[in-house]
């Protein structure tokens, strides 16, 4: 699988770094978390610290000597599947790993297995219908970038409709679905962190809420398995 090591902690309040632990109660109580392609553990350390049992898989070579104690990590190859765990997850995080696995959707027929009765599944996936992946391509271009939405690892380019039939052949039914903004911080990294960058994403977020399909640069989504165990 090519992993996008790279990739790193998005401040932004408006990024899914920040909307997608939001989807999980505040207090974690024990409950159990499947961190799929947890990179170096970022998202997972904070579940921890709320109270959740972590479990990470990354492949081999994809974490540092950073990673963090509090979670148990588990090295795999997603292409070929979910490695061997015990029991059951309440919770399976899928942030932005998808879209890089030559087959998200036999991964997907696989997550039923280790996903208990009541539980969810809480993704953040690219929208390729945004108003800039539009643009490029109707210029005839695909960019090939070191991330973002023309990433050069991503496999799969899907607009919401594409996500939305992706998870329903899983049989997973969406119940909620948010969009990220444009992480402006990360094109501007040396403005990062300054008051326009933050009103630019503040503004790209709530137009994003207004027109989701065009100018969500992610979608933060929380499905169920409703398929026969």
């Amino acid at each position: 699988m090519a992993a996008p090591a790279h990739y790193t902690f998005k401040h932004s309040p408006y990024s899914s770094h920040f909307l997608l632990p939001a989807q999980l109660p505040p207090e974690g109580q024990g409950c159990r978390v499947l961190d799929l392609g947890c990179a170096d553990g970022y998202l997972g350390a904070m579940l921890a610290a709320r109270g959740y049992r972590v479990t990470g898989v990354e492949r081999a070579g994809g974490v540092t000597a950073d990673f963090p104690a509090s979670i148990e990590l588990v090295t795999a190859d997603l292409d070929a599947g979910l490695p061997p765990l015990d029991g059951v997850f309440d919770y399976i995080l899928c942030a932005d790993i998808l879209e890089h696995l030559k087959d998200p959707l036999a991964l997907l027929r696989q997550m039923p297995q280790r996903l208990a009765p009541e539980g969810r599944l809480i993704a953040s996936l690219p929208n390729s219908g945004n108003i800039y992946f539009r643009w490029q391509i109707l210029l005839g271009r695909f960019p090939q970038h070191d991330k973002g939405l023309f990433d050069r690892t991503h496999l799969h380019f899907y607009p919401w409709d594409g996500w939305r039939d992706l998870l329903a052949a899983a049989e997973f039914r969406i119940e909620s679905v948010r969009p990220t903004g444009i992480p402006v911080g990360l094109a501007l990294p040396n403005l990062d962190g300054t008051l326009p960058v933050r009103a630019a994403e503040r503004v790209s977020y709530e137009v994003a809420r207004a027109w989701m399909r065009l100018f969500a640069y992610q979608f933060i989504i929380v499905a169920r398995w409703e398929g026969v165990r």
